[in-house]
Order: C-alpha cells, then sequence, then structure tokens
C-alpha cells in the first residue's frame, strides 16, 4: 500500500492507495463509538458491502443519499444531521465519506458541524475525488446562486484510496476527472503535462501501473500546496485554475447539465485561451494545454449566454471589490491570478 503524508502538524494525516483496499478499511480505522457511513444510493449497491465486511454490524450505520448535484444542498445537511442524532451519534462517533465528491464535500461538512465537529474519513471512489476533492479538507453545500457558498475547511483523519473502484466508473465519469488531473500539470509540474500527453489512451483504458502514478502524483501535489497554504490566503489559490469558468458553467445550468469535471475541463479551455489572449503564455504551450484537454474526448463548446456566465462568476469567492479572479496559465507548470471587471472579462471571452 502506497501512502502520502500530509503535513500539518495535529491535523496531518495519510492517503493511502491500493487496489481491493476496502475490505481491510475498518481493519484501518482508529476505535470510535460508532460510524456513520455516508453514501449515495448508487456507491453502496456496488461497495457498500465489501466495506462492510469485516466491520462489526452494531458500530456502523449506513445513511444514504440520492445521487447528484442536487444533493450539496444545506436541506441535505440537516437531515443527515437529524439522521445522526436519531442514531445516538456522539462527540465520540466519526464518519466514513464513501463514494465521489458530492458525497465527500456533503459528508465532510456534516462531520465538520456535528456536535461542533466529529471525526471523519474520506473513501473516495471516483477519479475526481481520488485526485483532488478528498484531499485538503474543503467541504461545502451549493446555493441556488453558486457553488460551495456555505462549507468549511475541515481536514479528514485519513484517505483511503480503492483505484479498483474506477472499474466500475462510467467513461463520462471517468473523463471528467481529468480535469483535476491535467490541472496539476499546468499549474505544478509541466514534466507530469507531458506523462499525461504520452499516457491519456493508457488513463482512459485504466491500465493500472499508470493509474496508480496518476493518482499518487495528484495527491503529492495536492498534499505539497495544502501543507503550505491550508486555507488558500496565498499558492493554494493555484488550484482554481479552470475553476472561475467552471463554477460559472455549472451554476448557469443549475448544476443539471456538466458534471463538475465536465465543466472544468471545459473551464481549463476557455482560461487558457484567455491566458494566450492577454499574453501569460504563448501560441504553442496554449495549443499544447488545449490539445491535452480534447484528447479526452469532452466536447468544449457550450451554449450558455457570456452575460449569463458573468453574472455566475461575480458570485465567485475568490473576488475582490467585484472583480472576477481568474487563476490562469502564465508559464510551464505556473499560474498567476488575474482580476477583471465585469466588463473586461466579458469582453475577453466574447474575443476567443
Amino acid at each position: 500500500m502506497e501512502t502520502i503524508s500530509i503535513d500539518l502538524d495535529n491535523k496531518g494525516y495519510s492517503i493511502h492507495i491500493e487496489s481491493n483496499l476496502l475490505a481491510r478499511i475498518p481493519t484501518l480505522l482508529d476505535p470510535a463509538d460508532s460510524w456513520a457511513v455516508i453514501t449515495d444510493e448508487m456507491v453502496n449497491s456496488l461497495y457498500g458491502q465489501s466495506l462492510l465486511e469485516n466491520w462489526p454490524s452494531d458500530l456502523v450505520h449506513m445513511i444514504m443519499l440520492p445521487v447528484g448535484e442536487a444533493v450539496k444542498s444545506l436541506q441535505t445537511v440537516e437531515e443527515v444531521a437529524g439522521k445522526m442524532l436519531e442514531l445516538g451519534m456522539t462527540r465520540h462517533s466519526a464518519v466514513l465519506a464513501l463514494g465521489g465528491g458530492v458525497v465527500g464535500d456533503v459528508a465532510g461538512f456534516c462531520a465538520s458541524i456535528y456536535m461542533r465537529g466529529i471525526r471523519y474519513i474520506q473513501v473516495p471512489t471516483t477519479l475526481l475525488a481520488q485526485v483532488d476533492s478528498s484531499v485538503g479538507g474543503k467541504t461545502g453545500v451549493n446555493l441556488p446562486q453558486g457553488k460551495n457558498i456555505m462549507g468549511s475547511f475541515y481536514q479528514p483523519q485519513g484517505v483511503f484510496i480503492d483505484t479498483q473502484t474506477l472499474s466500475t466508473l462510467p467513461k463520462r465519469h471517468l473523463i471528467s476527472g481529468m480535469g483535476e488531473v491535467i490541472k496539476y500539470g499546468v499549474i505544478y509540474d509541466y514534466e507530469f503535462l507531458g506523462y499525461l500527453g504520452s499516457h491519456m489512451a493508457d488513463i482512459l483504458n485504466l491500465e493500472e501501473a499508470v493509474i496508480k502514478n496518476v493518482i499518487r502524483r495528484c495527491c503529492e501535489i495536492k498534499a505539497e500546496v495544502v501543507a503550505k497554504d491550508e486555507k488558500e490566503q496565498g499558492l493554494r489559490k493555484i488550484l482554481n485554475c479552470g475553476h472561475t469558468v467552471g463554477h460559472a458553467l455549472e451554476a448557469a445550468r443549475k448544476y443539471r447539465q456538466y458534471t463538475h469535471g465536465e465543466a472544468v475541463l471545459i473551464g481549463l479551455y476557455v482560461e487558457t485561451l484567455m491566458a494566450e489572449k492577454i499574453g501569460l503564455i504563448d501560441e504553442d504551450y496554449c495549443n499544447e494545454i488545449l490539445d491535452l484537454v480534447q484528447k479526452t474526448g469532452i466536447d468544449v463548446k457550450f451554449e450558455v449566454p457570456l452575460e449569463r456566465l458573468i453574472r455566475s462568476m461575480l458570485k465567485d469567492k475568490k473576488n475582490r471589490a467585484r472583480r472576477v479572479s481568474f487563476i490562469l496559465p502564465s508559464g510551464k507548470g505556473e499560474t498567476s491570478e488575474v482580476f477583471l471587471t465585469e466588463q473586461e472579462a466579458l469582453g475577453l471571452l466574447r474575443m476567443l
């Protein structure tokens, strides 16, 4: 089992990566007086039984969520917290999130506020969650007006990644995870970007050694960034590359048309074009990123009116004084934060 450590002093923890890990997880956890496994109906049908195989039934309770981004709401949080209370969970209980990014965000947020905070574990089952959302302690839910408006920084006690869970992932959701994967090469590691370009087919075919290498490197980068800037006061902002446009697309379509990863892929494509247009990167590097995004098979065209997209961007958490924050590529493995007024952003998008 490969292990990556996140150094956050007394809040540090480890990320464990291995195939066929699920059944072993209960034997690797610190004791709690009870556990709530928060998952969704689809993931439970695939992996619930494997996880519970070595877990005493009197210690664990399953809390089931519907599938989809719409679950990320304050109503869901209230329902889950109420269920935890009904089950008799205390400050000495713990939560395990089994699923993709939606489940992880909701479960982590519930853990962070239930009785002012109890322990939780992330067990991500999608590529996007394994390389990004399960690591770093960001939790939250959406409001109708914007993505992750309500949330907290709350680190898990550990992350357990079973790469075998990707074998049942629909192709759409595998491609969806590639937005976050490519992002790491753009923002931090140009050599890794080249690796992705030469191994894209292997990744999409889930070639075991390649996919494990990809997950490991993404987690290493995320761990390094979070250790230096846990609460996004500086360096951690680079992780938002592609997300200003991506989050706006999701909100503009009411979280129904795009998965988060699809929106990030399109956002990465658009923001790379923006960077080239304002002279942050040259045409060759721009095309290298665009070609890699298109290798995933994503359709980068979108029908959202630009004015509506900008209105969504104006609600982004990263903004300052009504100027929209963009984390744009500015060199190989480097980014810069650029603030644009509503009219500047609209004008630039119209030029693309």
